[in-house]
């Protein structure tokens, strides 16, 4: 008798480890922020679908040529402030000192303590598949508008390679010095910053 009840001891913890298992796996492939998913690939993938479809949706250029850019200006920033944070825990901006000198800054969320994650499996790949499918499309359709001779529509492609290139670049340094402690390196930037800024007030001559 003893010797069956701990074998059933033994398979009612089997049983909540696999639980506990499978509870990890879900919350890997959950999506916890949908409406930040939905609005990292709606105005990239509108703005090529209206490019696609500018010459069946309406005959003026001027209100597609209008439309895309404002497309990708809305991607551009929605992806650069917001989606970034909150997908991968990224971020990177670019900053412009006294001197004139531009310098890119780069942010890497820590995990947390209890080893949980930044994001899940699910919206990472939601994020860096959009991010860099994307751009791709845009230095074909480049190449395609030299083809096709339609060559007033140069302007608008080499903007989307331009605007989502930007972010896919940006996003890129901040996932390769992830491991470097990133976040330490933009504080430590804007400390040094912020102490030239007080030099200056102080020796105003200099």
């Amino acid at each position: 008798m003893m010797r069956q009840e701990s074998s059933d001891d033994a398979e009612d913890v089997s049983l909540f480890d696999a639980d506990d298992e499978g509870q990890r796996k879900s919350k890997k492939k959950r999506i916890r922020h949908p409406v930040a998913c939905f609005f990292h690939l709606f105005f990239r993938i509108s703005a090529i679908v209206v490019y696609l479809l500018c010459e069946f949706l309406s005959n003026s250029f001027i209100a597609c040529f209008v439309t895309i850019i404002l497309l990708l200006s809305c991607d551009f920033w929605t992806v650069k402030n917001i989606t970034g944070r909150l997908l991968v825990g990224l971020r990177w901006w670019n900053q412009v000192d006294d001197d004139g000198k531009s310098h890119w800054v780069f942010e890497a969320k820590k995990p947390s303590s209890k080893g949980k994650r930044v994001s899940s499996e699910a919206e990472s790949k939601i994020f860096w598949l959009g991010l860099i499918i994307c751009p791709i499309l845009w230095v074909i359709f480049v190449f395609s508008t030299f083809f096709s001779f339609k060559l007033k529509w140069l302007a608008v492609v080499i903007m989307g390679v331009t605007l989502q290139g930007s972010n896919l670049y940006g996003y890129i340094k901040c996932k390769i010095g992830s491991g470097k402690n990133l976040t330490s390196m933009a504080t430590s930037y804007l400390g040094r910053q912020f102490f030239k800024t007080a030099m200056k007030k102080e020796n105003p001559e200099s």
